[in-house]
């Protein structure tokens, strides 16, 4: 059983409100995600810093994804009392700098003592054609950006005691706004890779009530690498000359999943972070 969908399902009154990366009401799109340490992450894989910048872009990712633009964000730190000033310094520095990135402005938010560092940012963003995850067609093309699987990777050396560079997906994962901002019109429907690929097609494959034909086999542990933060789009395949000249221009590499068909699809990857 899948128990997150199953908490999510127990508040029936807000159903017309659930199911995307974030929450439509009107032009304005709410969206929150959490990082706690032990779950996404330890202390001794990142610095102060890079945790601050992990916790915001992950939290903007929900809102490039929606194509929507992000104005604001609320913070919630629990923070554990061991944690130095200058620690305090460089997690703050850490979000600031993701913020500023893409013009959010932290407006406020709550923090309370612990004995772990966790965090859980909400992000309000304005859009004005926001991309949801309903929409898509028998015979729409599904297709991921970039490359996936690398962070299953990075995270693999970080288990067994290694390290990882500052700049790979694991500790600072690249966004696609451009890419999403000229696609959109394009796009049925599209939605982040949080969860890893297979994961997040079983998603859009539940709400649209549909299953994916794939065009060639995807290796397990690429299939359910999570935190890619890759898209995951549907379009039709009429459109898929035009979402690859797209992607030309924004220096986006865009694979190509399989095509939709009626039926149902089965993810076959555990349910969890590390």
């Amino acid at each position: 059983m899948n128990v997150e969908n199953y908490f999510i399902s127990t508040f029936r009154s807000s159903q017309k409100y659930i199911g995307d990366d974030g929450v439509c009401i009107g032009k304005w799109v709410y969206s929150k995600d959490l990082f706690f340490e032990n779950i996404h992450f330890k202390r001794n894989w990142l610095s102060p810093y890079q945790i601050g910048y992990k916790a915001m872009i992950i939290n903007i990712s929900d809102a490039i994804a929606m194509n929507a633009t992000p104005k604001y964000a609320l913070l919630g730190v629990a923070m554990p009392k061991s944690m130095s000033l200058h620690e305090m310094d460089e997690l703050s520095r850490g979000m600031q700098e993701a913020a500023s990135q893409y013009g959010v402005e932290i407006i406020g938010g709550d923090t309370i003592g612990n004995s772990k560092l966790d965090l859980s940012i909400t992000i309000v963003s304005h859009a004005s054609h926001p991309l949801l995850r309903r929409g898509i067609k028998k015979g729409d093309v599904i297709a991921y950006t970039g490359t996936i699987g690398q962070s299953a990777k990075e995270l693999n050396y970080l288990l067994s005691g290694g390290k990882t560079h500052s700049k790979t997906r694991f500790v600072a994962p690249r966004l696609r706004q451009g890419f999403v901002r000229r696609s959109r019109r394009y796009l049925r429907a599209g939605m982040d890779i949080s969860d890893g690929l297979f994961s997040d097609v079983e998603k859009l494959c539940s709400v649209n009530r549909i299953r994916i034909r794939f065009e060639k086999k995807i290796a397990k542990k690429i299939g359910c690498s999570g935190e890619e933060y890759e898209m995951l789009i549907a379009f039709s395949p009429k459109r898929l000359s035009t979402i690859r000249r797209i992607a030309a221009v924004s220096r986006t590499p865009v694979t190509v999943v399989g095509k939709v068909q009626r039926g149902r699809f089965t993810n076959r990857c555990k349910r969890h972070h590390f």
